[in-house]
């Protein structure tokens, strides 16, 4: 009978192909369709809350202007300034120094410091006539240079003594060379002291006082001492040198003498090349003092006027012709 129950009218479960599992498991699903499916659903406020995105950083940087390196006209003015102070500074220390220094020679000169060079034993019979200390005397920065030009000198008087040895040895061999003996015997006696005094002395006077005046004086005798060295260098016959020339000429008769001559060739040869080296670095040194040919004339007429000697003579010759014009009037 349960076969008769049932709807007649009703479809047949087995035809209705919707009543399929698979299919009723989708529609009842809680999956929304693909019609009413939103790809851009709307966040929400909550999740907008709790979280922030960054901004994003772009690899290009604004343009910044750079500030101009031009110095403006108060950096030039104070950069002058400064410049003209530090002028001013170095300018009063020298002033400084030379009015140290000068305190200190005439405290010398009333302490009545004794003169040290020569430097002769006290019981000898001459006494020294120079007072030498570079230390006291010569600034810092001339010391070495002041220094040199006295190891020329002597290096100088070492010459003209080996000088006169080679032409002595010469003289051994052959009376025709008694001239060069006599020559250089007369060269060691007049040029040992008169370069100590025309050319060393002056320009330690001028490194010690900053004299135009001596430093004239030194390069004009210092010039003719440089033209000496190289014609004693050169070694002209019966000159009383042994220079190159000579020794040549001698060493072809007798070795040994010709060698001894060489040797002081060389040796004046160094002196000239020493010369000329050291009148350059003084020729540098005065350009920096600031020394010039018109101080040179200052120092000179001042000199001139302010020496007892002249003052002295000066006065002798006016009272010597105002008293030929009084007899004349008589």
């Amino acid at each position: 009978m349960s076969g008769y129950d049932n709807n007649p009218f009703a479809e047949p479960s087995s035809d209705n192909p919707f009543n399929d599992p698979s299919v009723t498991q989708v529609t009842n699903s809680s999956i929304e369709p693909v019609d009413q499916y939103n790809p851009f659903p709307v966040p929400s406020t909550d999740s907008l809350a709790s979280h922030t995105t960054p901004a994003s950083t772009s690899p290009y940087q604004p343009a910044v202007l750079q500030p101009s390196t031009e110095p403006s006209p108060q950096a030039t003015a104070a950069a002058a300034q400064a410049n003209l102070l530090r002028q001013q500074e170095e300018l009063e220390r020298k002033a400084a120094e030379l009015d140290r220094r000068e305190r200190e020679i005439q405290s010398r000169a009333s302490t009545g410091k004794e003169n040290n060079w020569p430097p002769l034993p006290k019981n000898f019979p001459i006494k020294p006539c120079f007072y030498q200390d570079f230390s006291e005397e010569i600034p810092s920065e001339y010391q070495r240079v002041c220094k040199m030009m006295y190891y020329l000198w002597m290096f100088n008087c070492v010459t003209l003594f080996l000088n006169l040895l080679a032409c002595l040895a010469l003289f051994t061999t052959s009376q025709d060379y008694g001239v060069d003996f006599g020559l250089s015997v007369l060269w060691l006696i007049l040029f040992s002291p008169c370069s100590f005094i025309c050319w060393y002395r002056p320009v330690y006077k001028a490194f010690k006082t900053d004299s135009s005046f001596s430093f004239f004086f030194f390069f004009f005798v210092f010039f003719c001492q440089v033209v000496i060295f190289i014609i004693q260098a050169v070694g002209i016959p019966k000159w009383g040198n042994s220079g190159w020339i000579t020794s040549f000429t001698i060493i072809g008769t007798n070795k040994a003498v010709g060698a001894i001559m060489i040797i002081v060739a060389i040796l004046f040869t160094m002196c000239a090349v020493l010369s000329i080296f050291l009148l350059k670095m003084v020729h540098s040194m005065y350009r920096r003092t600031g020394a010039s040919f018109q101080k040179a004339q200052q120092e000179f007429s001042q000199g001139v006027l302010t020496s007892k000697t002249f003052q002295t003579a000066a006065a002798s010759a006016a009272s010597s012709a105002a008293q030929g014009t009084f007899q004349g009037n008589n």
